[in-house]
């Protein structure tokens, strides 16, 4: 509260102390003033002019005194903005993550539908034509890799490697719109097109489709997604053994562990719901199948070499990408993962998505997979609409918005930083746990680039 110089602020009470009682001062009745106001108008003038500049001197020194003594009184600390709403702060992260734009937190009244409301109708138009545009591509590409493959010079092979386990990534994206009803109107028609797709993977398209769809149900959930998930602090500490796998495969094998996903979810029945065995058995004949004819007669054309060269190595190369797109699209150090009594749906699909942007002949080859931000918004939006979805999300709650162009920092990030599970910090690196036993960790940060 503010005072003056007159009131009893001033007065330091102690614990013994009675206040001092302000008095009331009776007027100053000098003689020597009556005198002077009875003195020549020339002497009068003289003490007015000494008078008058102590008192403004006085006057100063007084509102100096009032200034002092007004107690300054700090905003509310729910007024300031938190570190994660500061903007200066998230730009500072940016920078550190290697990403172009890390967004603000979404309000809490915000829902799931006020988002989808928001895009046009447009962007969940199924285009038959667009539709098998993508097969078209994808076809074209992967024939394209296997003649590379056959007439390319043993140095230039890993090209050819490249583009083929890319161009047959793109099969994957195919087999995933017709999981989510996006590809035709008709279901048979997507559920036919969604497993020969997915047959040159090794992968079964229902099983698969069903751990998918929970995946979409709880993004970001702690024991409930079924895509990268943090480790558990008691898993990594629960073996040698398997502390050291775990710093392997979240480490310097990380591009590659879908291939651990692939085995641990997808073929065991006992992992789904008894109405789910039935097409899930159907699914895993068909893969069995393509691995009892055509594996058999790659061997036969090309030898046990050549089944490594035309299949092995661009299923590699496959792989690669699907541990990268789906680390990129949910991973980073300010990404959190929340128990269901604390999971936001909105914020997990909007704020817990990433949009990454890759060289334009992953993405033509990839069929736009990695604009991922709308596609967890609606699953319903084809593929060929989610940069237009995309845009419109920009328009509307574009500061609310992870975006990255894909750089080394950024993936060094990933592989050096996001691994134990923490509530307070997201994630706690490896080596600040086991700095002994993570060694992959610490040459992962010397050798890889920091480019951003």
């Amino acid at each position: 509260m503010p005072c003056s110089v007159s009131d009893s602020s001033f007065l330091v009470v102690g614990a013994q102390q009675r206040p001092i009682q302000r008095q009331r001062l009776a007027p100053l009745k000098s003689p020597v003033l009556i005198q002077i106001t009875k003195v020549e108008p020339a002497i009068n003038c003289l003490y007015f002019l000494l008078l008058d500049p102590l008192k403004k001197k006085f006057d100063a020194w007084t509102a100096i005194v009032r200034a002092v003594a007004v107690p300054v009184v700090p905003p509310p600390a729910d007024s300031l903005p938190s570190p994660a709403e500061s903007a200066e702060y998230r730009n500072q992260l940016s920078k550190t993550y290697g990403f172009r734009q890390i967004g603000e937190p979404l309000p809490d009244n915000v829902t799931l539908k006020d988002i989808i409301g928001t895009l046009p109708k447009k962007v969940f138009e199924i285009d038959d034509m667009k539709a098998w545009k993508s097969v078209l591509i994808s076809v074209t590409s992967y024939v394209l890799g296997l003649v590379m493959i056959s007439k390319f010079p043993w140095f230039l092979l890993p090209l050819a490697w490249a583009w083929t386990g890319t161009a047959i990534t793109g099969f994957f994206v195919i087999g995933h719109d017709c999981a989510h009803k996006s590809f035709s109107k008709n279901k048979l028609v997507e559920d036919i097109v969604g497993t020969l797709a997915f047959l040159p993977l090794i992968y079964p398209y229902e099983p698969w489709r069903f751990k998918h769809d929970q995946h979409h149900a709880k993004t970001n959930m702690l024991s409930e997604d079924t895509a990268w998930h943090p480790v558990w602090r008691e898993e990594f500490d629960s073996s040698p053994i398997l502390q050291k796998a775990i710093i392997f495969g979240y480490g310097p094998f990380r591009p590659w562990m879908s291939i651990a996903h692939w085995l641990m979810w997808h073929f065991d029945t006992k992992k789904f719901r008894p109405n789910e065995v039935k097409r899930v058995k159907i699914s895993l004949a068909c893969v069995c199948a393509f691995m009892a004819v055509g594996w058999p007669l790659i061997v036969y054309q090309t030898g046990f070499m050549g089944w490594i060269k035309f299949w092995l190595m661009p299923w590699l190369g496959y792989h690669f990408w699907m541990s990268t797109f789906t680390m990129v699209h949910h991973t980073a150090p300010h990404i959190p993962f929340k128990h269901s009594d604390e999971w936001n749906a909105a914020r997990a699909q909007l704020n817990g998505t990433v949009h990454c942007d890759y060289p334009r002949w992953i993405e033509t080859l990839c069929h736009d997979i990695n604009v991922h931000i709308p596609h967890h918004i609606s699953s319903r939006i084809p593929s060929y609409n989610l940069r237009a979805a995309h845009q419109s999300l920009r328009d509307n709650w574009g500061k609310y918005l992870n975006e990255a162009t894909w750089n080394w920092r950024l993936m060094k990030t990933i592989l050096t930083v996001c691994h134990v599970y923490n509530k307070e910090q997201n994630y706690i690196p490896f080596d600040e746990i086991a700095p002994e036993e993570s060694y992959p960790i610490t040459f992962l940060k010397k050798v890889m680039p920091d480019n951003a």
